[in-house]
């Protein structure tokens, strides 16, 4: 998701974490990485910087919430996932084509991100948040928290 024609600014707690980033963004070939915020996310607080939240919503919070008109989930899974079954009224988004599909997403109701387990959803919620979405939530355990509660589950 990075553009490798950009430079890249790494936040870590510490430089063996910089070190190890930096190691495997070479290691795929992006190796722009100009700088890192040293003592990570600390020094940005301590500087007053804005911080922007994402919500967090369990399994059972986006069954409760999932037929919510102000709510759209977003599943963001590949389509060989989705087939398999999926959160009944989720929208199919893929993660790795969300930026190019953005304009068909309301950015005044509440997107909801799911995903097999919970990281790409938080890549696709930071992607929303980044464009302007009001309002933004990831759920983590996603599509294996939601199978291991037996919750609702609709075919392709």
């Amino acid at each position: 998701m990075l553009d490798d024609q950009r430079p890249i600014y790494l936040i870590g707690e510490d430089s063996e974490q910089i070190h190890q980033a930096t190691l495997q963004l070479y290691r795929i070939g992006l190796d722009r990485v100009e700088g890192y915020l040293r003592n990570g996310m600390t020094d940005w607080q301590n500087a007053g910087l804005p911080l922007a939240r994402v919500g967090q919503w369990t399994v059972h919070e986006l069954n409760r919430r999932r037929d919510d008109t102000e709510v759209q989930v977003l599943d963001v899974r590949a389509p060989e996932e989705v087939e398999q079954g999926r959160v009944p009224d989720a929208r199919h988004a893929f993660v790795a084509h969300l930026p190019e599909g953005l304009e068909q997403l309301d950015k005044n109701r509440t997107g909801a991100t799911y995903c097999g387990s919970g990281y790409r959803a938080s890549i696709a919620a930071s992607i929303l948040k980044r464009e302007g979405f009001r309002d933004v939530v990831n759920v983590p355990g996603s599509w294996i928290a939601w199978q291991k509660h037996d919750l609702p589950v609709a075919e392709r």
